[in-house]
Order: C-alpha cells, then structure tokens, then sequence
C-alpha cells in the first residue's frame, strides 16, 4: 500500500526488507547498551550483586561468576561485530540473514536477559527462572532459522564470526547454565552456605541436568562439528567444576565433558576429512593377463567370434 503523502511503496518486498534493516541498525545496538549497561550496574553497583547471588545460593549447578562473566563478555564482544556489520553490511545474502535470520529475536533477548538482571539481584527466583525461558526460547528459534535457512558459508566468514557465533554462543548461557541453576534454586535445591558439609545434597539432580544436556552438546558437535558449540559448552562445564564444594558426581561429569567435547570436535573433523576421502576414491577394474587374447574381434565393422581352436 502507497502512502499518498509519501511516495513510497511499503507493499514492496525490497522496500519492507529495507525498512527492516534501518529498524534493526537503530534497535539492535540500543537492546546491546541497555542488556550492557543492567548487568553492569547489577554487577558492580547493586548490593546483592549477581555474583554474590551466586554465592549466596551455591548448588550443584552454580558456576564460578569471573568465568561467567569472561563468557558473557566475550558474548558481547560478538554482538558488538554483529551490530557493525548491520550498519556496514553490503552483500544481500548477509541482509537476508540479518533480516530474515535473525530479526528482532536478539533485540527481544537483550531486553530478556537485562530483565533477568533485575529480577536475580533482587532474589526473584520465580520471574528469573520465567525469563530465562523466554530467553531460551527465543535463542532456540533463532539458531533453529540460521540453521535451516541461513546455513553458515566459509564464503561468508564474517556471519560466521559476528552472526552465527555469538547467537549460538548466547543460547549456550542460558540453556546450559543459567535457566536450570535458577531453577534449582527456586525448587530449594541450593545449601546454605553456612552449612557447606551439605553441598552433597541433590547432587543426583545436578548429575543428571550436566550429563543430560552436554550429550546434546556433544551430539551436535559431532553431527555438525561446531567449533562454537564446542568452545561454549566447554566453557560453560569450566565454570562449573572450577567452583569450591563441589558434589563428586558432579565435578567428575564436567570435567569429562571439558574433555569429550574438544575431542569430538577433533575425531569427527578427522572423520570427516579421511573418511570421505576414502569413500569417494574409484576402484579401476584388474588390468588383463599379458598372455590372454582377446576374444572379440572386430572385422569390417561387425563383431566376429575368435576361433579359439
């Protein structure tokens, strides 16, 4: 449809992909400041800040907060290439992606997650533990849509470093991590800290969230041989067993992940380099014995039978 005192026609799928992409240069790097800016201020200025949450709820599943707060900066080092590349992006295959691919669920996410800030500083377990579900959920669809239609391409490396990668590495905070050891602490499964002879409690609970959740990891490393996958889940099993009192379950799982994951990652490139390879090479037919005679032979264009006798 044509505004009549703007000449435009919004109706044009090129003018809608356009309009699109100015919307996403002024809403993406806004959601980035504003997730940016809440997680500092409830890091470093609020009392509880997030990591002595952490500390004040120690469970099976609770991470080391600097090693969480090194991948969340490392999330925001991504996002930061993400939103360059919007303003500078030229090629229509990384717009589509933008547009298409990725949309206003990272907008949507950065609000979630500064939301989330607020709500676990301010001991709100049950609107934390909600929030990180949306947030997840969305991250979810989101990966889902760039993997299916918006397959990663080394002709394109730069969506793979500031498109794929900090999206992917983003959904692996809250889906490894975060939603689950929130609501550990929701359903009561956090000691007191005053009492760390009890840190063994539901330890079986956490053994099972760690184990459940790398296999998942582990499989889509070796299905895909994701090298982010691979960092980020490592990381987030780092975090985790690097933590004081921890139940021996618990720790020997994730240390065994730290392992598995860069080794799948390893063994299924090899596999894939080798074994195709090998696969694909064409098996030439045995070369005849010097000494045996043809038995056609060809006279006049017709084929006559040799005389054998």
């Amino acid at each position: 449809m044509t505004d009549p005192d703007i000449p435009i026609d919004f109706s044009n799928p090129a003018v809608h992909d356009y309009m699109s992409l100015i919307r996403l240069q002024v809403l993406t790097p806004l959601s980035l400041l504003i997730n940016m800016a809440t997680i500092l201020i409830c890091s470093l200025v609020v009392t509880p800040s997030i990591g002595q949450i952490i500390h004040l709820f120690p469970a099976s599943l609770s991470p080391t907060p600097s090693v969480i707060a090194a991948y969340i900066f490392a999330i925001y080092l991504g996002q930061i290439g993400y939103c360059i590349l919007l303003v500078l992006v030229h090629k229509p295959e990384t717009k589509r992606t933008m547009v298409n691919g990725v949309g206003l669920a990272l907008v949507f996410s950065n609000w979630v997650m500064a939301a989330w800030a607020v709500a676990w500083v301010f001991e709100a377990f049950l609107a934390s533990t909600i929030l990180l579900g949306i947030l997840t959920l969305l991250l979810i669809y989101c990966n889902i849509v760039l993997v299916t239609y918006h397959v990663p391409t080394a002709k394109r490396p730069l969506d793979i470093a500031f498109i794929h990668a900090p999206i992917r590495l983003f959904l692996i905070l809250p889906l490894a991590l975060l939603f689950p050891y929130s609501l550990f602490i929701k359903l009561g499964h956090a000691w007191d800290p005053a009492h760390p002879d009890h840190y063994t409690e539901h330890q079986w609970e956490g053994f099972g969230v760690i184990l459940g959740i790398n296999i998942i990891g582990l499989i889509f490393v070796a299905a895909r041989r994701d090298i982010v996958w691979c960092v980020g889940a490592t990381w987030i099993c780092v975090s985790i067993w690097t933590t004081k009192l921890k139940p021996s379950p618990v720790y020997i799982t994730t240390i065994l992940f730290t392992v598995l994951h860069p080794l799948t990652l390893v063994v299924s490139a090899v596999f894939a380099r080798f074994g195709t390879r090998s696969e694909g090479r064409i098996r030439l037919p045995p070369d005849e014995p010097s000494g045996t005679r043809s038995g056609d032979v060809e006279q006049n264009g017709h084929e006559v039978q040799a005389d054998w006798s």
